[in-house]
């Protein structure tokens, strides 16, 4: 982790704020991740699910009032190329109306699908743009969400990870896991460290 990289480095830190499907979700951990974000001077970007808006409606409104770029992920968190485009409309326009109502921003046009399904389905992305979004995946994912991923591993893939990838690098973060919350400070200190600024999607030229 020693080595210093020439030229600052991009990164866009992002947490998708959705309903945990593992046990290692400890109460409050939103919170955890927002303070430590507050207090590094770091603004982020939250991929918000609907459903989880709609009953975490505090948390929900934090993640506007301080400061970061909030995008749409869906409402139920279904497989979107599993839905008709009927359904893809119907779940993206829900989630679309509860973050608006809830947070008071419009997440337009960043859309992430649940799971990463549908980001290269033509059908998907048709529809989506029709509706005024554009999908952003990442380029570096630590599988935050497994409850065996501990703090120094998520700490150190992150930071392997966007010196591999390099300026503009998109980092796949969770809102819920422990460990995220457990590793958050220290990973941020070290991707300054080795050269990195932080910025939020749409601040970047290349998305994946």
């Amino acid at each position: 982790m020693s080595d210093i990289v020439a030229a600052p480095v991009r990164v866009a830190l992002t947490f998708d704020a959705e309903h945990p499907d593992r046990a290692a979700c400890p109460q409050g951990n939103i919170e955890r991740i927002l303070d430590t974000l507050k207090a590094t001077a770091v603004r982020a970007t939250f991929f918000v699910q609907g459903r989880w808006a709609q009953s975490q409606p505090v948390a929900a409104k934090r993640i506007a009032q301080d400061g970061h770029l909030v995008g749409n992920h869906s409402f139920y968190h279904a497989r979107t190329p599993l839905l008709s485009e009927a359904g893809i409309r119907e779940d993206v326009r829900d989630a679309e109306q509860h973050i608006q109502e809830i947070i008071g921003v419009n997440p337009q046009p960043w859309f992430r699908c649940p799971f990463g399904a549908g980001g290269d389905d033509a059908r998907v992305l048709g529809v989506l743009s029709d509706l005024g979004y554009r999908n952003v995946g990442w380029h570096v994912a630590v599988q935050d969400w497994e409850p065996w991923r501990k703090a120094p591993d998520l700490v150190d893939d992150v930071v392997d990870g966007v010196r591999t990838h390099g300026d503009g690098a998109v980092v796949l973060l969770h809102s819920w896991p422990e460990g995220t919350g457990d590793a958050l400070e220290q990973m941020i200190g070290e991707l300054r460290a080795v050269g990195a600024e932080f910025a939020t999607v749409d601040q970047l030229e290349m998305l994946p």
